[in-house]
Parts: structure tokens; sequence; C-alpha cells
């Protein structure tokens, strides 16, 4: 059994098994029918404030929903960047694979803060818990990453910690 996964590793993997598909659903949808696709049921807190507080054309509606739908493929290029960098133990064990992890959570915090900001404007109640739950699985993970270091090397892990294998055992160390 493999044990050098790290905490925020496995919680990105998690985090991605769901943002993955979902966003990229989401933005395919806005890509094929920008109007349609924006008032579905993930968006409808978004494009209600446009339409309600901004009042922007259909052309820049149309715009804004492909703005929407490049910085969610970009948080999802990101985390799929991420799936493929720890399939390497080296990478994962070092932390080579927190810049990718780090910039689709720092994205897609954005864009579901903003969400959320726009669905509470709006009073779109079901549209504001999903976001919600969105930005706090994001944050939690971006907590967990900042709080973790990476690990060491072997090199390093000998000489400053005792080796606790079965051949040694730490009783026999104690009289």
């Amino acid at each position: 059994m493999s044990t050098n996964w790290r905490i925020s590793s496995f919680n990105g993997a998690l985090l991605a098994a769901y943002f993955i598909p979902t966003w990229t659903i989401v933005a395919f949808k806005i890509m094929v029918s920008p109007i349609h696709g924006l008032y579905e049921r993930p968006n409808i807190s978004v494009a209600l404030f446009i339409s309600d507080h901004l009042q922007l054309a259909a052309l820049n509606t149309v715009r804004f929903a492909w703005l929407l739908a490049l910085g969610k493929l970009t948080v999802v290029a990101f985390f799929a960047l991420f799936v493929v960098l720890i399939t390497r133990a080296s990478i994962r064990r070092s932390g080579g694979c927190d810049e990718a992890l780090g910039m689709a959570l720092a994205i897609g915090s954005l864009i579901s803060f903003a969400s959320m900001v726009m669905a509470s404007q709006v009073g779109e109640s079901a549209a504001l818990r999903l976001h919600a739950t969105e930005l706090l699985l994001l944050l939690g993970t971006a907590i967990v990453l900042v709080v973790e270091r990476p690990a060491l090397p072997q090199a390093e892990r000998s000489a400053s910690a005792p080796d606790l294998s079965l051949q040694h055992p730490r009783i026999l160390d104690n009289a």
C-alpha cells in the first residue's frame, strides 16, 4: 500500500473529481447556447444579476457568458493538470503539483464567491447554497494546502528521525 499521499493531494483529487465534469458540462452548455446555458440552474444567479442590475444588451450578455465559461474551463484545465501531476509519486511527495492546485483553487474560489454574492443580491437561495458549498470546498482545500508542508526527501528523513521499522523496535531503546 502506498503511503506517500499527502492530505492536500488527496483532497485536491477529490475536488478535481467533482469540478472537472461539473464545470466542463456547464461551460460547454454556455459555449453551445450562451443565453440558454447562462440561464441553466448553476448559472441562474449570474444571469439574473446581469439582467437585473447591469442591464446589458444581448451581445454583451453573450460575451459575459463566454467569459464565465472561459473562467470555468480555466479552472478545469488547472485541475486536470493537477491530476496529471499527482500520478507521479516523486512530484506528489515533493509538492510539485501544488502550483496547479493553487491556481485552480484561487480562480475557482473567485468565480464561486462572485456567483455567491450575485445569488444573494438577486435572492436566489438554491444558487446561493450551491455556490457557498463550492466556495467552502475550495477554501477548505486551500487551507489544508497552505498548512501542510511537503514531505522531506528520503535522505533528510533518515537523518532527522530514527528508523522505526520492525527490524529496530523502539521498546528496546528505552532501557
